[in-house]
């Protein structure tokens, strides 16, 4: 059962790591390292795709639609489509690291990820050979979306599942490093093409990216082939606790918590698809910005530096005063930024739109991913874990994720690109996220072979 939050933050001694986990700091280390470089895959393929969606896409590939506004439509559509496919991979392969092993599913999910980045870097274009080009295009994105299903969520369940339960939220957020530096890496790398020739970005230089991903699959397999099970997985598995059909259990016995877990995902998944994408196409709106293409992808990148140190103080400090608190903090921070952040950019500084990406995505954001790291581990039983985890992350993850470009390039368009419509999308996120926190059990330092949910 859950631990009371009363009890952890008045200053109890926290539990001691239950007997047969125990784990060797080197395993630790591994588990962190090869959770980390997979999220850097993960959100390095992510983040160039949705910035491609956001800039290029359209005129390569839905140049047919006729207009530039139909054809960026077109294009963050796709961006939408494999935040749809990742509950379906999510599901399935939560339910197979639950049956079968957590460092099967890291496997695996890692190289569907990572292939279909690469193949997008060599897609022939509209031009070339006419709508067979955004059907294939959809179809690599479906493929991408089916192995990011399950990546995030199996690494914060590895980690959290070898971490010591009173370090469990410094730990667990340790992978989120491995996003900031895929999302650096990849908006460092557009905000270099940006800088380029547009003539030659849009030949080929934009496949660039995508082909690059080779070299990371290559680095995250042969790193995840040297990590271990996690201790929890080996423990239930011994004992014969597993289940045959997780999918059906957690469908039983987990439905309140998964709820619970969309709801806190609104701020954290919702305001990182604002920030990451929509506010590149936002700033690419305005006059004052023009001849400034490469501004929201150096934006983003600074925000990504600011969230790889913060993310992990965030995680850490919800091990002092819990996981509810923590989140709660983070949402009002991000409901009181919202409306006065997205003014300041529309006043055509460029100064003021590193500071807000790099305060709303590196500090504002990251006060509620820290504490969602190890919070949605511990809000589930061990014998449906990873399936709890990867379905409420995949199902959020295309209610705030997917469909959050498209939406608010909908609204930025029906209101003639007016700052506060971007500024009230935001703030909603938040709003329903710290309206969650207040029907959220604490779990800080919950002992991860209960297989009982948190109540």
């Amino acid at each position: 059962m859950a631990s009371s939050s009363a009890e952890h933050i008045a200053g109890h001694p926290e539990p001691a790591q239950p007997p047969g986990t125990v784990v060797e700091p080197e395993q630790l280390r591994r588990a962190v390292i090869a959770a980390g470089v997979g999220s850097a895959l993960e959100y390095y393929d992510f983040y160039i795709y949705g910035l491609a969606s956001a800039l290029i896409f359209g005129p390569l590939f839905f140049s047919g639609l006729g207009s530039d506004s139909a054809a960026l439509l077109g294009a963050l559509g796709t961006y939408a489509v494999g935040f749809c496919a990742r509950p379906v991979g999510g599901v399935i392969f939560g339910a197979v690291g639950d049956r079968y092993g957590r460092k099967a599913v890291l496997m695996s999910t890692v190289t569907l990820m990572g292939v279909a980045s690469f193949l997008v870097g060599c897609l022939p274009t509209y031009d070339s050979i006419g709508v067979a080009a955004p059907i294939l295009l959809v179809c690599l994105r479906v493929m991408q979306g089916l192995g990011a299903g399950a990546e995030q969520a199996s690494a914060i369940t590895l980690v959290s599942e070898f971490a010591p339960p009173d370090r469990r939220g410094m730990f667990a957020s340790l992978p989120y490093i491995g996003i900031q530096a895929g999302t650096l890496l990849g908006a460092g790398v557009f905000a270099v093409l940006g800088a380029t020739n547009e003539d030659l970005l849009l030949d080929w230089l934009w496949r660039l990216p995508f082909l690059a991903s080779a070299v990371l699959i290559v680095v995250a397999v042969v790193i995840r082939l040297h990590m271990q099970e996690s201790p929890a997985f080996k423990a239930m598995e011994s004992e014969s606790e597993l289940v045959k059909n997780p999918i059906r259990e957690v469908l039983r016995e987990s439905r309140p918590n998964v709820l619970r877990a969309i709801g806190l995902r609104m701020a954290e998944n919702g305001n990182s698809s604002v920030y990451l994408t929509l506010v590149v196409a936002f700033v690419a709106g305005i006059e004052a910005y023009d001849g400034n293409g490469a501004l929201g992808s150096e934006a983003v990148a600074i925000g990504a530096a600011v969230a790889a140190v913060t993310v992990v103080l965030f995680g850490r400090l919800s091990d002092r005063i819990g996981r509810v608190r923590m989140y709660r903090v983070g949402t009002i921070i991000q409901l009181v930024f919202a409306l006065p952040g997205f003014y300041l950019i529309s006043l055509g500084h460029a100064w003021l739109v590193l500071a807000v990406v790099g305060f709303g995505f590196g500090v504002a954001v990251r006060a509620v991913t820290g504490p969602h790291c190890a919070l949605l581990p511990e809000l589930f039983g061990a014998s449906r874990r990873l399936t709890g985890v990867a379905m409420s992350r995949e199902i959020s993850a295309v209610l705030a994720g997917g469909f959050a470009p498209l939406l608010g390039a909908v609204l930025l368009s029906a209101t003639d690109w007016a700052w506060w419509s971007i500024g009230a999308y935001s703030a909603l996120f938040a709003l329903i996220s710290l309206l969650t926190t207040f029907v959220t059990p604490e779990t800080r330092g919950r002992d991860l072979l209960n297989t009982e949910d948190a109540r």
